[in-house]
């Protein structure tokens, strides 16, 4: 083997990771603003308690406060859930760095985007620093109200289950490939039994 050739994969799989970290880091920007513009327009076009029907009977727009977590449970642990969206935040930053897919990208992307916005009002909004309490405002008939954060990581959570249920690991490589790339004597031998 020449070294070039020993080169050539590496070089491709940075600039492979590089693609997904910039789609990783888009996919969290995209969400954070989202959920920051949309509860800057909520905080500064209705008062807390208002109703606004959107689509009568099926969508309104109801302007609370939680203290709680995501869909409005758990209120009064503001203080656990600032210190679990700021480690899982940490933890998709660390994690970061195995993305070799498009779509855990997204996934990471997407979760991370709604923790940090969902951290932002809890650092900084009142009543207290890390106490704040997080704008919900999307509101449907008989379910929990919630905000663009909050969609951003249970769709995020969604596709990363999706992944792993149908085998797609985060560095974008499925097993059967890896198994074939470390043996590959084994691998011709097998494609020349079928």
């Amino acid at each position: 083997m020449s070294e070039n050739s020993l080169q050539g994969p590496t070089v491709i799989s940075a600039r492979s990771h590089r693609r997904f970290w910039w789609l990783w880091v888009g996919c969290a920007a995209f969400a954070y603003v989202c959920d920051q513009l949309t509860k800057w327009w909520v905080t500064s076009t209705m008062v807390e308690g208002q109703t606004t029907a959107v689509i009568p009977g099926v969508l309104q727009w109801y302007f609370i406060r939680n203290s709680g977590a995501a869909f409005s449970i758990g209120e009064n642990f503001t203080w656990f859930f600032t210190i679990v969206m700021a480690v899982v935040a940490t933890a998709i930053i660390v994690m970061s760095r195995k993305i070799g897919s498009a779509w855990w990208g997204v996934g990471l992307g997407l979760v991370l985007g709604g923790a940090l916005g969902n951290l932002t009002d809890r650092l900084f909004r009142p009543p207290s620093f890390a106490m704040g309490h997080v704008v919900d405002f999307i509101s449907f008939p008989n379910f929990a109200i919630f905000n663009m954060a909050d969609m951003a990581v249970v769709g995020g959570v969604i596709t990363i289950c999706l992944l792993t249920l149908i085998g797609i690991p985060m560095n974008g490589v499925k097993a059967e490939a890896v198994s074939s790339e470390q043996n590959p004597a084994q691998a011709a031998e097998d494609n020349n039994n079928d």
